[in-house]
């Protein structure tokens, strides 16, 4: 079993109950344990005119290798009638393997920890509710530097889920 964070986001129809029912659907993939999910959060799109995000991370326990969850992941996104557009569009449901254990992964489909982490002040609050607070990513990088390199700017905590 390998400890996974997967970042969620949405800003189409209805964000918090696609939030809601993607953790349901975490909690059912196969080999897989659904370990947490942190508050959820609003923030700004990162283009303008669209609709705010309603941000979580959800911790899971797992033996699926990277690419089939990756795969399941996006199974759960187009359950939800995930559309892919354009490059950072609006869109109903958002799932990324953020962290995977202590590996780094460098794939065409797959890159882990993800790639603009340390800027995602979305992602690094609420992973920090449910990370150890002494967490080192793979590549060296603790969590408490990225914290206070990014700080809790243009978020909103919202009450409970």
């Amino acid at each position: 079993m390998e400890r996974i964070y997967i970042g969620m986001g949405s800003n189409l129809a209805d964000p918090a109950e696609q939030l809601r029912s993607a953790v349901d659907a975490l909690a059912q993939l196969p080999q897989t344990e659904l370990i947490g999910v942190s508050g959820f959060y609003q923030s700004d799109s990162l283009l303008p005119g669209q609709p705010r995000y309603t941000n979580a991370v959800a911790a899971l326990d797992s033996t699926l290798p990277p690419l089939e969850l990756l795969d399941a992941l996006q199974a759960i996104e187009n359950g939800q009638g995930r559309e892919r557009l354009e490059r950072w569009g609006p869109r109903t449901l958002d799932l990324d393997i953020v962290l995977f254990g202590d590996r780094l992964i460098d794939e065409p489909r797959l890159k882990v920890p993800h790639y603009h982490l340390q800027e995602r002040a979305f992602v690094l609050y609420p992973l920090a509710e449910l990370a150890p607070a002494d967490l080192r990513l793979a590549d060296g990088r603790s969590l408490s530097d990225l914290l206070t390199a990014c700080p809790f700017v243009g978020l909103e905590r919202l009450p409970q889920n």
